[in-house]
């Protein structure tokens, strides 16, 4: 075949390439990682779990960029540009400079088929691995025991918070989820577990296995009051801390085992107190409870599982009473636990703008028109339709959310992000 030229041509390529047989074991792909050569000449740090992960990643990656250390960051989904997956040095990577890396990775694989994701993150640490890095930082997708990541021996394990998601594959339960998301801790190497209540399939794999296991409450703790919180590990304590400018009521729990970490790796990668309070204070993750100030407010949340929506239900009660009516953009997977989510958002929302998603996963907006029953509600073709929608019928005083997808919100920022202004003063 004649190979692409472009970005764009190799993710269509990719795409066409979406074929693997059912739990293939991670040595088919432990074995392309030796082909490649792909290793790691610093600490590597893998971040898994079911909600949180994007804010820890974000907040692992600030605050050791503050602290004088260049920083490799495979994250995922993006938004709106591929390119957003890999950042180095705090700088979305260039285009053409992954061509090399498909290449590369199109010539290792040799007759073994991959996954669009298997094969794009290849392609992304190959290109971290040769960047030069003192710190590279992974995240995990939907998994952890047969995730493309995992083929990586990570230094630390950062598990956020672990809950009902991609139920076909990992699970119907916390348990069954937890094991698979659990398979990233490595024999002798510390495992961060932020979850305070864990399921005890990750407790049990960590010391079967021998891990290192630092326990929320046990190995770290932090406490807090309107003004500022504290945190305390094994041998470390950062007091008098400014809270993280992320927004939601879950970032002290991220930043609590963002923390962890870097204690954990304190031989290999010391950080200062001043690096914490800087990184945590200009720490900047757009979709994750993104609050955009104008006239209607703009909250863009990215919250597309049961526990994060209702993170994201509790962040906008605690925004008060000041918006009049609040309207919600919403599109979402089909195979996500829909109904639940739009009843913990019913009394909170007074219009649905209901809108269409692509791919073959997506819930179609008369699906959605379904769950939402009697609740008024409009159909769109686009995210970026119905926001249109959703603006042109409030007022100054109230408010839009966006939620259900990275699809969804990353729909309304494909032109930049939207500064609204109401068109009407009543």
């Amino acid at each position: 075949m004649t190979r692409p030229e472009t970005l764009e041509g190799w993710l269509a390529y990719c795409e066409q390439q979406h074929a693997k047989p059912k739990n293939r074991p991670l040595d088919e792909l432990r074995a392309l990682r030796e082909r490649l050569g792909l290793q790691f000449d610093c600490p590597v740090v893998l971040v898994a779990g079911t909600n949180g992960k994007g804010s820890s990643c974000a907040m692992l990656e600030a605050i050791a960029r503050e602290a004088g250390y260049r920083v490799g960051l495979y994250s995922k989904p993006h938004l709106v540009h591929f390119e957003e997956r890999c950042r180095i040095d705090g700088r979305m990577i260039d285009a053409a400079a992954l061509l090399p890396h498909f290449e590369a990775v199109e010539e290792a694989r040799g007759e073994l088929p991959l996954t669009w994701f298997e094969f794009t993150t290849f392609v992304i640490m190959r290109a971290l691995s040769g960047a030069g890095l003192d710190l590279v930082i992974l995240e995990v997708g939907l998994g952890g025991r047969l995730d493309a990541v995992n083929v990586i021996d990570a230094d630390c394990v950062l598990l956020t918070s672990i809950d009902l998601d991609h139920i076909d594959t990992l699970g119907d339960n916390r348990e069954a989820i937890g094991l698979e998301k659990a398979h990233v801790m490595r024999p002798g190497r510390p495992a961060v577990i932020a979850d305070p209540q864990p399921p005890q399939s990750v407790l049990d794999h960590g010391e079967r296995i021998g891990a290192d296991l630092w326990l929320a409450g046990r190995d770290f703790t932090y406490a807090g009051d309107r003004m500022q919180w504290t945190w305390g590990g094994r041998s470390q304590r950062y007091a008098g801390l400014g809270y993280p400018v992320l927004r939601g009521a879950n970032q002290l729990l991220n930043a609590s085992g963002v923390l962890a970490v870097f204690e954990a790796l304190r031989m290999q990668l010391p950080i200062s107190a001043q690096a914490v309070r800087v990184g945590l204070a200009l720490v900047e993750l757009p979709g994750r409870f993104q609050v955009v100030p104008g006239q209607p407010t703009l909250v863009l949340d990215v919250a597309h599982n049961m526990q994060a929506v209702s993170v994201l239900g509790a962040n906008l009660k605690a925004m008060g009473s000041i918006h009049k009516h609040t309207y919600a953009v919403f599109g979402a997977m089909r195979d996500k636990q829909l109904a639940p989510m739009v009843e913990r958002m019913r009394r909170l929302v007074d219009h649905w703008y209901l809108c269409a998603l692509p791919g073959p996963r997506a819930a179609s907006v008369d699906e959605l028109a379904t769950l939402v029953g009697e609740s008024a509600h409009s159909t769109h073709k686009s995210p970026s339709a119905a926001l249109q929608a959703a603006v042109a019928a409030s007022g100054p005083t109230d408010r839009i959310i966006v939620f259900g997808s990275f699809l969804t919100v990353g729909g309304v920022l494909k032109d930049g992000l939207p500064r609204l202004s109401a068109p009407h003063l009543g």
